[in-house]
């Protein structure tokens, strides 16, 4: 019987001069790198995906990582200051956020103070619990006072998985929305993976990012490997990350 064999599409083929607008590659700052060894060890695991240009985007939580401009910019600095000349020289590091939608958040979006990560574009996140009781004002909150709210990772709010209409909802609302590579495999959990699918086939994911925190997820990054479908939605949203957010 004749078998056809089909070439494997890696997603790191796609990769090549990505922008990665969502990680955690700042030293000692909140889940993600610990110290300067394992941010400039992350930086060149991604680097051999095709990254050039990170824009590190540490948690601000305030009842977890209490993270200000001067704490972000202290550990942006203290890593510069660890770069060799040749690594830096082939890359580029913008830091910004990711802002939990708390209480202390409206604090900030009052005084316009945000963390973009690139012009008016401000990277948010939900508690995977729940989401905000006030979440449709804090949206117009944010495009009222001239952001563009992403929502990172929404494939990954479960309280969603079973309501897949209010995506579209959000999006109506002006929300942009920022796939986590990982959730085109089953690490986030079945689930997860599935809304991922549901979301680039209905064409609502805008950009996407690695949302690396650790080696581990890298290395899993570098062997995920797409389905035709996927190859093509996901090599659009790349591209468009790319266009959207890189300075070079």
């Amino acid at each position: 019987m004749l078998q056809v064999f089909t070439k494997k599409q890696f997603l790191k083929d796609l990769l090549e001069d990505f922008v990665d607008i969502h990680n955690h590659i700042l030293p000692g700052i909140d889940d993600g790198a610990k110290n300067i060894k394992e941010s400039i060890n992350l930086i060149k695991k991604l680097k051999t995906l095709g990254i050039k240009e990170f824009i590190p985007t540490p948690h601000v939580m305030q009842d977890y990582y209490p993270n200000t401009d001067e704490t972000i910019g202290d550990s942006y600095f203290s890593l510069l200051g660890a770069l060799k000349p040749e690594l830096l020289s082939s890359i580029r590091i913008n830091p910004a956020a990711e802002y939990m939608m708390d209480y202390h958040f409206e604090n900030l979006l009052e005084d316009k103070n945000l963390f973009t990560i690139k012009g008016s574009f401000v990277l948010v996140e939900m508690s995977y619990f729940q989401p905000p009781i006030n979440l449709e004002d804090i949206i117009f909150k944010l495009k009222t006072n001239g952001y563009y709210p992403i929502l990172a990772h929404p494939e990954r709010y479960s309280f969603y998985h079973n309501n897949k209409d209010y995506y579209k909802k959000l999006k109506q609302l002006g929300c942009f929305f920022q796939l986590n590579l990982l959730s085109l495999s089953n690490y986030y959990g079945i689930n997860v993976e599935k809304t991922a699918n549901y979301l680039l086939d209905e064409n609502l994911i805008d950009f996407t990012a690695t949302d690396a925190h650790n080696e581990n997820q890298i290395a899993l990054i570098s062997n995920l490997t797409l389905s035709k479908n996927q190859k093509l939605s996901i090599h659009e949203i790349i591209l468009n990350t790319k266009n959207n957010f890189s300075i070079i």
